[in-house]
This record gives structure tokens, C-alpha cells and sequence, in this order.
């Protein structure tokens, strides 16, 4: 009997113990350590932000769904992992050995990186946790009485563009229905290089589509963009040039701001230095093993991969739904190849799906693989997309209950559209 244990109770840990137990029976232990007893649909959040979701409506107390499936469930977290003893010592001092680990953390959010940014001491709200949503909404529900200018960012080392764009015509489709719009002037400021970039170089004619949509919307952009500071209603811009130097300078008002921060990896696991690059994110082969220790195995937004081209402000490349659950699938055909004294095979796709809300319509990308050159690389916009995305919420929280992270129906869905897992 092996003894998996995965570290993370997001979208990568929850999907990838129910495929684990799928995979190889119940002949083997699995147990997930997470830091709250609540799955939380991160898709959702700005949904939160601006009351159109109440944090229930996306979460779940996932330990009684694991335990159906014979899957261990521990909620105070991991505040050490110690490789050289196949041990994680837990948030409340326990220690768990295991033969195989998968990390599935998800990032820290590097707040601390820029004087006076976030919602904990800080000046702007986020919407990369269900309860920073929550505090958004709170924020949201005070600056409607009072409207005023609103700023919405990525700052520079971020790796995740997409909830910044939602976010920002998500509030421009709520103020219009509250008839309030024409008295909120909203900036996008970004590290991307150009409006639709993404930390991918743009995903088919996403740099048309998106400046097409924050025209229509009367949504003004600053890309280029280093936040230097932010104070108590005004946030302080450097707009670089293509050589990385200072062109202009912004000081922006705001009343109200969310803005998403550059990504590390979380304490526990940036501090075993040989598991991890320099910013914390685990090291992957091809296969989604460590390179210094072969039975542990990453997925999501904690693996490190490099960026996609080298741009004027630093970005990261993104892990979406997708390309994480193809990293997923791969972690479990690799463990079991382990199990059977074979060498592991098996190659995530990386392929990546997403599907953008924009309040009353929305835009999908399709990008296969994630990282170009692409093999097929699309994005559309229509109405279509934002019903999708509430039909999407739905069925993945109906599967982190079920357990059954691949429908045959999926499958075979995805599979017509030449959208695979594994290679």
C-alpha cells in the first residue's frame, strides 16, 4: 500500500485525489491537506465581488464528498514539508509520512511586493480568494452610495490577467444597470505589453477583441505599466517603454481599485530551496516530477514555468482550468506506471480553455497548447460565453461532489474539439 499524500484543497488537489483514487483502487491511502475545511470555485470570485454570488453559492464542506470516495481530508494546512523524511508536518504541529506527494498549493500573493497594495494594510481589494472577493463586495457595497473613479490592474510579475479583465467589465455591465456608470471613470493598468497579451502573447486576435471591448465600454488601458506605490485614494504608475525604461509617469485617483499581485509559492514550499526555482514555484520534468526528489509531483498555479517571451514589465505565464486538469491526469498515469515498476510516460497537454465573463456577454480562448508555437489558437466573444460560464460553475461544483473529475460525456465533448489531456 502507498501512502499519497496531496498538499492543496483547490481545483488541482480536489481533482487530482479524486483521480488518484479512480486510477489505482482503494488498495492505496490518500489523504489531502487543505487550509480551510471549504472548496472554493476561484472562477466565481468576481462574481462575489460584486454581490452577484454569495460565497456559499460557490463553495463546499468537501471532507464528507472526499470521504465517500475512501479520500482523508486534514484542514489546517501544511506548515512544513520535509522532503529528506517524506514527511509534512501539519498546521497543528502532526506529522504525516508518505510515499508519494503531489503540492497543489496554489501561489502566495505577493502583496508585500509593492508599498500599499491589497486589502489587508494595503489600498486595493482582490478577488484571488473567496474571502478577499467577499471583502471586495463589502468595499463595493459603500462605493455605489458614493461612486467615484474605480482602477483595475495586474501588477508587473503577475501571471494571471484573466480575472482582471472579467473584473472590469463586470463592473461596467453592474454600474450600468445601477445607472451609475457615467459617473465612474474605470483604468485597466497592466504589465502585459499590449491590451489582450495575457502572459501568453495573445491568444488568436485577443488584443482586437479586448481593446475593441474596452472601447465600446469606455474602458481606458495603461499596459507597460509598473505600480510603484499605492496610497489612500490614488495610485502611483511608471509606463515603460519597449526597453524597459521609465516614458511616463501617472498619478490615478481612485475610489475604489482591486488589482492582482505577482504570485510566489506559499511558505511551506519556497522554503525547501532545491524543490524550487528562485520565486518558490516547484521544478517540473515533463513528467511532473521535482527534478531533486522524483516521488514528489506538482500541478497548478505552484509549478514553475517560465514566461512566455520576455516583455518591457516582467509577466508570468498563467495555468487556466484546463492545462491544470491535463497536468493532473498526467501526475495519476504517472504514479501508477511508479507503482507498477515502470518508467513514467505520460505528458500533460498543457492545453488551455478559458471562458471570460463580461457581466452580460464574454469572450473564450482556446489556445492548444497554452505555451506557442500552437498547434490551434482562437478567441470569440458573444453572449454564449457568459451562459456557459454559469452553466460551467455549476457542473464543476456538481463534480467536486460526485468525484468524477472526467464525465464519459466530457470526454468525448472535448475530444471531438481535439482538446486531449495527455499527449
Amino acid at each position: 500500500m502507498a501512502r499519497i499524500l496531496v498538499v492543496g484543497g483547490g481545483i488541482g488537489g480536489i481533482s487530482v485525489a479524486y483521480e488518484l483514487r479512480a486510477g489505482l483502487g482503494k488498495a492505496h491511502e490518500i489523504t489531502v491537506v487543505g487550509d480551510s475545511p471549504r472548496f472554493s470555485f476561484t472562477p466565481s470570485n468576481p462574481w462575489v465581488a460584486v454581490g452577484w454570488r454569495k460565497p456559499s453559492d460557490i463553495q463546499i464542506e468537501i471532507g464528507p464528498y472526499l470521504a465517500k470516495k475512501s479520500i482523508g481530508f486534514e484542514s489546517c494546512g501544511a506548515a512544513e514539508i520535509v522532503p529528506g523524511e517524506n514527511t509534512v508536518v501539519l498546521g497543528d504541529g502532526r506529522r504525516l509520512a508518505y510515499d508519494y506527494l503531489v503540492i497543489t498549493t496554489g501561489p502566495r500573493l505577493a502583496f508585500d511586493e509593492i508599498p500599499g497594495l491589497g486589502p489587508h494594510g494595503g489600498h486595493t481589494h482582490s478577488i484571488c480568494t473567496t474571502p478577499h472577493a467577499l471583502l471586495a463586495w463589502e468595499a463595493y457595497q459603500d462605493f455605489v452610495k458614493d461612486p467615484g473613479p474605480i482602477v483595475i490592474g495586474a501588477a508587473q510579475g503577475a501571471s494571471c490577467f484573466g480575472p482582471a479583465y472579467e473584473f472590469a467589465m463586470i463592473l461596467d455591465a453592474d454600474l450600468r444597470k445601477r445607472k451609475l456608470r457615467d459617473r465612474v471613470p474605470i483604468t485597466y493598468v497592466s504589465s502585459e505589453p499590449y491590451v489582450g497579451h495575457m502572459g501568453l502573447g495573445g491568444v488568436g486576435d485577443s488584443k482586437g477583441l479586448l481593446e475593441s471591448e474596452f472601447r465600446q465600454r469606455h474602458i481606458k488601458w495603461i499596459v507597460n505599466a509598473k505600480i510603484a506605490e499605492v496610497r489612500a485614494g490614488e495610485m502611483l504608475v511608471h509606463e515603460m517603454n519597449e526597453a524597459g525604461e521609465k516614458a511616463r509617469e501617472h498619478t490615478l485617483p481612485f475610489k475604489y481599485s482591486m488589482v492582482l499581485p505577482a504570485f510566489t509559492g506559499v511558505d511551506a514550499v519556497r522554503a525547501v530551496k532545491p524543490l524550487c526555482n528562485p520565486r518558490g514555484f516547484v521544478q517540473i520534468d515533463r513528467h511532473q516530477r521535482n527534478p531533486a526528489f522524483p516521488n514528489i509531483y506538482s500541478a497548478g498555479v505552484c509549478v514553475a514555468i517560465p514566461p512566455v517571451e520576455q516583455t518591457p514589465v516582467p509577466t508570468g505565464a498563467p495555468k487556466t482550468g484546463f492545462m491544470i486538469e491535463s497536468m493532473v491526469t498526467a501526475i495519476v498515469e504517472n504514479i501508477r506506471a511508479d507503482l507498477e515498476g515502470k518508467a513514467p510516460e505520460a505528458v500533460a497537454t498543457w492545453n488551455a480553455i478559458c471562458l471570460a465573463d463580461m457581466g452580460d456577454t464574454g469572450a473564450a480562448f482556446v489556445a492548444l497548447p497554452q505555451i506557442p508555437p500552437r498547434n490551434v489558437t482562437w478567441a470569440k466573444a458573444g453572449r454564449w460565453v457568459h451562459v456557459a460560464k454559469i452553466a460551467f460553475e455549476k457542473y464543476f461544483l456538481s463534480k467536486m461532489k460526485s468525484g468524477n473529475t472526467e464525465p464519459v460525456y466530457e470526454k468525448y465533448v472535448l475530444k471531438a474539439l481535439g482538446i486531449e489531456r495527455l499527449k
